[in-house]
């Protein structure tokens, strides 16, 4: 299983270049309502900050993060000859940083700088979104190469909200929701869902969309923060 995740994650950013119908493949998608903390579970899982920060919605677009376990940066140093060239395919030469991040947006494109990660997201965010709190389903992909992490993909999504704000459509609740259950659906999905400590279960939104696909809890976590 280990080694089908990158063959995985390398068929989602086929799929998405080239246009075609998104097959259906395993991940975790985190699901909560507005400033839950699903953005802090996900940034959990990293070890770093990286996310964009504010007040309200700040995750207006789907964020499809794929993590990639590599070796740490000396191993990798030492996996390269004396021409640079390496001779292992896990040993990414010429990227001396021991953590970095990719964008599919701008695949030639490197980032070290987890801030300027969090910058990027803010800009693609508002390229399709706009500026002024606006929701749009077309996801992000954000890959994160890290000797600290798992092989894992995640969908960190809109949080669930109520009132309108901004340029976000009288009908933003049930926008949300449409889109949370577009990618709940997905029987391959592990479904996330993130409520505050100190919410009730019984009443959380999250819990409430994981039943509508999942009613036996099968595919379904809950996470309290």
């Amino acid at each position: 299983m280990e080694a089908l995740i990158p063959i995985i994650n390398r068929l989602q950013e086929v799929f998405m270049t080239v246009g075609a119908k998104i097959i259906q493949l395993p991940q975790i998608v985190v699901v909560g309502s507005q400033s839950s903390g699903k953005s802090s579970v996900l940034e959990s899982l990293v070890g770093r900050d990286f996310l964009p920060r504010g007040s309200g919605i700040v995750t207006r677009r789907p964020l499809v993060l794929q993590l990639v376990n590599v070796p740490p940066l000396a191993e990798r140093i030492l996996q390269e000859n004396g021409n640079g060239v390496k001779q292992n395919a896990n040993c990414y030469p010429g990227i001396k940083a021991e953590e970095w991040g990719t964008f599919l947006h701008s695949q030639n494109q490197v980032f070290t700088d987890f801030l300027e990660i969090r910058k990027e997201i803010e800009e693609e965010t508002e390229r399709s979104s706009g500026g002024n709190k606006g929701i749009s389903p077309e996801p992000i992909y954000l890959k994160i190469f890290s000797p600290y992490v798992l092989n894992l993909t995640l969908v960190d999504l809109p949080g669930i909200t109520k009132v309108p704000v901004g340029d976000q459509p009288e009908d933003i609740e049930a926008q949300v929701q449409e889109m949370v259950l577009s990618f709940i659906s997905n029987p391959n999905s592990l479904i996330l869902s993130v409520s505050p400590a100190n919410s009730d279960l019984a009443t959380s939104d999250a819990l409430k969309l994981a039943r509508e696909v999942d009613p036996d809890g099968r595919g379904n976590t809950a996470g309290g923060q």
